[in-house]
């Protein structure tokens, strides 16, 4: 997302400050593809002396640059800001420096502070962060100086402040830069400047998101826009709607954020602003494209392939753009869409025209990000020459010469230009494509240097990349324990990156699953890899097991898009601390192999076993099974496949579980395996919740143990039974309502009653233990698509979590156990079973039961009527009362079928 910026215009006659848009540039797409071979030793040796050739110098200006030096001061700042406008940021430099010079000679302070501003905005498009940053301090420093009389002075400060600002968070000093945009806030506010007032609130809120608090950023542009909703269409009011549609395309509110941008894309034809209309085209086509990757995830193909056509429209159309670095951005952006959607042709019509567009681009920060995501997609479009050919010799494969060039090019500019952040870019994604082509000392050797480079500049965002890029290498050579280490310092910079990893733009086709996720499993993968035979050790499962826990942990970060799990027990210290007969067991689901790490009560030690059986064969038979569950008469289908999850998770423990005395099973599971009710596993005889009971750990921590008070028993029910919202009715709520209220004392809310502002009322009056919800909703791996149904409106996750937490303000009581009866995970979706995490962590219940699929039936009320008795007896753990529930629909020749009493899971504290 492009950060607003200010260029300040000479004031001799009092002219208005211009207003522009940085030309920040994106960092570069960075994906890893398999399939790659052997590299010529020529072409090795030409890219190895491209990057270490020696260094030009930083700036060199250019003979009409030199011939500006005649000009007047206001006129070379004219010249400068035509150079900028162009993209020739180093004839910027040489002229604002000139009128900085000529200005000085003239004691002219004012003027001298405004087009050292305005260079630092120059320097900051060259990386020449040293120089910028010089640059603007003496600005301001400038500025203070001057008297308090000078009635310029405060609104060009304010301006000044906005530079300083997007500098900042260009370095990364997000924190920074938002209190430097809030002192420039209050200026405008002091001017009574509306426009700087909305420009200035624009940039806070991005670098709100650079902090990761989404949520706050959003509710910051929301507001903002209420609040210019009803005056003149401006070019500030397209830029705050853009920014907030961004910023909703981040957080998955994608249709909104369609809708958010459609009407700045209106504003701006409106009023025939090019650039605004530009740049709203190509963040509705990053929309567009981000809706149509939902629909694939759902096998939605014909949708999919309608957004993939409405994305490609809009990058087009922004094609068209006024200026080169929008016109560049848009035909990367198809590039790389056509290429993932396997358009090869379409990609080949476009690529010949980009290359020459990106050859035209004068040196600057945007030139070297644009070279480098030219450099991936040629690798990627190789990629599908290759994918039916075995001939790997490079002067066959032109693609991946030009890719090697371009970042060479790339690297050599970045370090003319002193810009370390972008040459460590340059340097790592050539040293990924040196692993690719199977070179690995070459490869291991701009690894390295990329990581220097990226830690000597606290660039903690891509030096995990390069720590991850080393352990894949080292790995490859054979070597082990190094490997883990640096696989392990990947995992540490991403632990400290929690915020950031939410906060990275979408525009830079960040994702979670391709650039994250897979530096814990390989980790995992490599930790519990037999070695020279021998079954990994204690301190290897011990670290695999921790690392699986972290990725829960990350897993529900990117899910909320901020790090919000703060926990305090660790699992397997509460199950030994508490003496509970409580076996723990860890699933991992691995490329080739499903590994189960096992932690049996007061036993130091952990066991381990493997099952050697593809991902690919364990997704598609979970996928299998959780189908079955809810399709009546498939007893044998299921139980077969049922029996065959059982054999890879179970069996191997068997005797372990036997033999000690365990009446519960814990389970942090993995992946699809969520998907899946483990009390429904099948051994030939009986299912597993006949022998034990079941509960789940959605994370790494869990709330102190303790049984509910039976004196203190009393249930907040809330429900609707009647269609609303276009969801049909749940004829049963009304039954288990009433079924509830025999067994416990209740406070219910239904129907009409069920409202937001009601519900909120109830939990802040009264400290009920239990709440009860029977009601629509849905969990998705989306946080925006996970929600419950009120009488007036849906309320989401993020919501229900303000809601429920809204009593802890005032009291210390947690609610104990949240009931969600009726809620069902998306169709579809592998990973819907992380909403249900996601409320069980954020809801601030130590206990969650929640039902995996919704059946509009009486087994539903039969099923809490025997719940709360147990519950209400108080001589059994919510497992063991979730158990015997379960027992009594399974001993029932009607509801027998796992369909019926397998989707509860309860998650959380199990006593």
């Amino acid at each position: 997302m492009k950060r607003w910026t200010v260029w300040l215009r000479n004031q001799a006659n009092r002219q208005p400050f211009w207003n522009g848009r940085s030309r920040t540039a994106h960092p570069p797409r960075l994906r890893w593809f398999r399939h790659w071979g052997a590299w010529l030793a020529l072409v090795c040796l030409t890219i190895l002396l491209c990057v270490t050739a020696s260094p030009s110098p930083a700036v060199e200006p250019s003979p009409a640059a030199i011939a500006q030096a005649q000009s007047s001061p206001a006129a070379l700042e004219q010249q400068g800001r035509q150079a900028y406008d162009a993209g020739r940021f180093q004839d910027a430099v040489v002229a604002l420096q000139q009128a900085v010079d000529a200005y000085r000679s003239q004691g002219d302070t004012l003027h001298q502070a405004i087009a050292l501003s305005n260079l630092t905005l120059a320097y900051q498009q060259l990386g020449a962060w040293t120089e910028a940053n010089q640059a603007i301090a003496t600005s301001l420093d400038l500025l203070q100086s001057i008297p308090e009389s000078n009635r310029d002075r405060l609104s060009v400060l304010a301006q000044a402040l906005d530079i300083q600002g997007s500098l900042q968070l260009t370095q990364g000093q997000s924190e920074t830069a938002l209190a430097t945009w809030e002192q420039a806030t209050a200026l405008y506010k002091t001017l009574d400047n509306q426009p700087g007032v909305i420009s200035s609130t624009v940039n806070q809120a991005q670098a709100l998101q650079a902090l990761g608090l989404y949520r706050r950023a959003i509710a910051t542009l929301t507001e903002l826009n209420r609040t210019i909703q009803g005056q003149s269409p401006s070019l500030t009011q397209a830029i705050a709607l853009r920014s907030l549609g961004d910023a909703l395309r981040v957080v998955g509110d994608l249709e909104r954020s369609r809708q958010i941008l459609q009407a700045s894309l209106g504003v701006a034809q409106q009023l025939h602003l090019a650039d605004a209309i530009a740049e709203t085209q190509l963040s509705l086509g990053n929309t567009a494209r981000a809706q149509a990757a939902n629909h694939r995830v759902k096998n939605e193909t014909p949708l999919a392939e309608q957004a993939t056509r409405a994305a490609l429209s809009f990058y087009q159309q922004a094609m068209s753009a006024p200026t080169a670095t929008t016109r560049t951005q848009a035909q990367l952006n198809a590039v790389s869409l056509l290429l993932d959607t396997a358009q090869w042709s379409a990609a080949d019509d476009l690529i010949p025209a980009l290359q020459t567009q990106i050859a035209s681009l004068p040196p600057s920060r945007s030139a070297i990000y644009a070279q480098i995501n030219l450099a991936q997609s040629l690798i990627h479009r190789e990629e599908g020459n290759a994918a039916g050919s075995t001939n790997a010799l490079a002067s066959q494969r032109p693609l991946l010469m030009q890719a090697a060039e371009l970042l060479a090019t790339a690297s050599q500019q970045a370090k003319d230009m002193r810009d370390q952040r972008a040459e460590a870019y340059a340097l790592g994604s050539l040293g990924g494509l040196y692993e690719k082509t199977r070179q690995w000392s070459t490869a291991q050797d701009l690894t390295q240097q990329a990581l220097l480079l990226s830690q000597s500049t606290n660039a903690s965002d891509i030096a995990y990349r390069w720590q991850w890029q080393l352990g894949r290498l080292l790995k490859l050579q054979g070597k082990p324990e190094e490997a883990i280490a640096a696989y392990s310092q990947a995992i540490d910079t991403l632990q400290t990156l929690r915020s950031d990893l939410v906060a990275i733009n979408r525009d830079v086709q960040f994702s979670f699953r391709e650039e994250v996720e897979p530096v814990y499993r390989q980790l995992v993968d490599l930790l519990m890899e037999p070695q020279g035979g021998i079954e990994p050790g204690q301190k290897n499962l011990t670290r695999a097991r921790e690392v699986i826990e972290l990725l829960q942990v990350a897993e529900l970060d990117n899910f909320f898009r901020e790090a919000c799990l703060d926990a305090q027990f660790a699992l397997d210290q509460v199950v030994d601390q508490e003496k509970l007969p409580s076996a723990i067991l860890y699933p991992i689901i691995l490329p080739d192999r499903l590994e189960v790490i096992l932690k049996l009560p007061q036993q130091q030690n952990l066991l381990h076993y493997t099952t050697y059986v593809s991902q690919q064969e364990v997704e598609t038979t979970l996928d299998a099974m959780r189908r079955q569950l809810t399709v009546p008469y498939s007893f044998r289908s299921l139980q077969a496949t049922s029996q065959k999850v059982y054999d890879w998770l179970i069996r191997p423990a068997e005797a372990k579980l036997s033999s000690d005395t365990i009446d519960t099973l814990v389970f942090v599971l993995d992946g699809s395996l969520r998907n899946i009710p483990m009390g429904s596993l099948y051994d030939g005889q009986h299912y597993l919740v006949e022998k034990y009971g079941i509960a789940l750990a959605p994370g790494l921590k869990l709330f102190s143990p303790r049984r509910l008070e039976q004196q203190h028993l009393n249930v907040l029910i809330a429900g609707l039974s009647e269609a609303r919202h276009g969801f049909t009715p749940l004829n049963y709520v009304n039954e288990e309502v009433e079924t509830i209220k025999a067994e416990v004392p209740s406070v219910v809310l239904l129907n009409q009653a069920f409202t937001e502002s009601a519900f909120q009322s109830e939990i802040n009056t009264y400290p009920f233990p239990v709440v009860h919800i029977a009601t629509h909703g849905q969990f998705s791996s989306n946080a925006e698509q996970t929600f419950i149904l009120a009488w007036d409106n849906p309320i989401d996750v993020n919501k229900l979590n303000d809601l429920l937490r809204t009593r802890e303000e005032d009291r210390p009581e947690a609610i104990e156990l949240l009931v969600l009866s009726a809620c069902q995970t998306a169709t579809g979706d592998r990973r819907a079973a992380l909403g249900l995490a996601g409320v069980a962590v954020r809801a601030g219940a130590r206990s969650t039961l929640a039902s995996l699929w919704s059946l509009d039936d009486e087994s539903g009320a039969v099923f809490m009527s025997e719940f709360y008795r147990e519950l209400a007896a108080g001589a059994v753990t919510k497992a063991q009362a979730l158990r015997q529930a379960q027992l009594k629909l399974l001993a029932d020749s009607q509801y027998r079928h796992p369909r019926y009493w397998a989707p509860y899971v309860l998650l959380g504290n199990w006593l």
